[in-house]
């Protein structure tokens, strides 16, 4: 999916398809609604009459739908426009190492309703899990015949074309195949991803409107593991093997912790959030350690933040380390990628202001020049869900893509 940048745009003519007028007309009316047809007009530098045909045609689709008139100056009081999406309805799943959450959304990302349960890492027992909870989730909020997807998010690496988690380590999972079984259990069309591209298709197709989303970005998630969605003009990038994005499994050392994926040093063995959790209780994070200790141990990623915000000097600490290790593993993405923006995500967020500081020395320390040092580091709170948005814009975000032609 790529994005249509309505700030600088081609339009379409007579030697080119309707359809990039109308995917352009729709995403400007995403990006300024309520709008009139004569302000389209004007932004598009065409007629009214072709307006007029095109945001006929998308009502028709039910892809617009028209508001309130409101006054105007002189002329007739024009009828203004909005994108259609707060009766169509999708159902988002996030699967994480710990918990699996649910949320269902309207087409713009808002929650109506969310519950949570420990993760089922069993596929056959996991699959009626969720059919049950989707259903009465539906049934309860009367949303049955509106839904129009399912949006999937998986710590892994997913094949863009069929759906299937190729690797997540965390869950033990590969080759696996859940979009098959949930279609068949739901009747509704699934559809997969990996959670840092998902977060970073949100960060693209569910923002406040009329913020600028920069072109090229890294969206970085420090969850129970570490990944990155790279956005490079407007398009996620996913490389041949649909394994783009796995920073968390560069190793920092040659020598260091054994990583759930196989490897050692990894950056998740040091930064994520069971990495934390574990050098806060003073111990080694190891694959074995890290599923064997933390439910145990009733401590939580969101404990150790708080505690680090009340001031206890070992949360303090846990936390500086993660800082340092998660500077040094973004100045590999700075001296790689050189993005315009690096968003960070995840519950560590919740005290950037302890963090930053911290990580702009490590990056500072490494960068090559010193446009790489000042790079902007953008946290996002994990309160805000943006692995949930990223399902939802899974199932909505195609409704407003550049088209693709052969």
């Amino acid at each position: 999916m790529r994005k249509i940048n309505t700030r600088s745009f081609v339009r379409a003519t007579r030697w080119t398809p309707r359809e990039i007028n109308l995917q352009i007309l729709l995403n400007l009316v995403r990006e300024h609604e309520p709008i009139s047809r004569a302000e389209l007009a004007r932004r598009m530098k065409i007629g009214r009459g072709m307006v007029t045909y095109l945001t006929a045609e998308l009502i028709a689709q039910g892809a617009l739908y028209e508001g309130d008139t409101v006054d105007s100056p002189r002329g007739r009081r024009p009828q203004m426009l909005y994108v259609r999406t707060h009766d169509r309805l999708v159902i988002a799943i996030d699967i994480r190492f710990s918990s699996t959450y649910i949320m269902l959304t309207d087409f713009s990302g808002n929650s109506i309703a969310m519950e949570t349960f420990d993760t089922i890492e069993d596929l056959n027992a996991l699959v009626p899990e969720l059919q049950t909870r989707v259903r009465n989730l539906l049934a309860l909020h009367g949303a049955s015949r509106k839904c129009e997807g399912i949006g999937l998010v998986v710590p892994g690496m997913v094949d863009a074309v069929s759906g299937q988690v190729l690797n997540a380590p965390q869950l033990g999972w590969r080759n696996v195949d859940i979009k098959t079984p949930l279609e068949e259990a739901l009747g509704l069309p699934v559809h997969v991803e990996n959670a840092p591209i998902a977060c970073a298709l949100a960060k693209m197709w569910l923002g406040r409107p009329g913020a600028t989303v920069p072109t090229d970005f890294v969206y970085v998630t420090v969850s129970d593991g570490i990944g990155a969605g790279v956005v490079v003009n407007g398009q996620v990038v996913r490389g041949q093997t649909n394994s783009a994005g796995e920073f968390g499994h560069v190793p920092l050392t040659a020598d260091g912790p054994d990583c759930l994926c196989g490897g050692h040093g990894c950056l998740e063995v040091y930064t994520s959030n069971l990495a934390t959790v574990c050098r806060y209780l003073g111990k080694e994070f190891s694959p074995a350690t890290a599923r064997a200790l933390l439910p145990s141990s009733g401590v939580t990623i969101a404990e150790v933040v708080s505690r680090a915000l009340a001031g206890e000097a070992r949360a303090v600490d846990a936390l500086q380390v993660t800082a340092r290790h998660l500077g040094a593993g973004l100045s590999v993405i700075i001296k790689t990628l050189s993005p315009t923006q690096i968003v960070v995500g995840g519950e560590i967020t919740e005290a950037w202001e302890q963090l930053e500081p911290t990580i702009r020395a490590e990056i500072a320390a490494r960068a090559l020049t010193d446009m790489a040092a000042a790079t902007p580091i953008v946290p996002e709170l994990a309160s805000a869900y943006p692995r949930l948005r990223g399902g939802t814009a899974l199932v909505s975000a195609p409704l407003f893509a550049a088209p693709k032609f052969a």
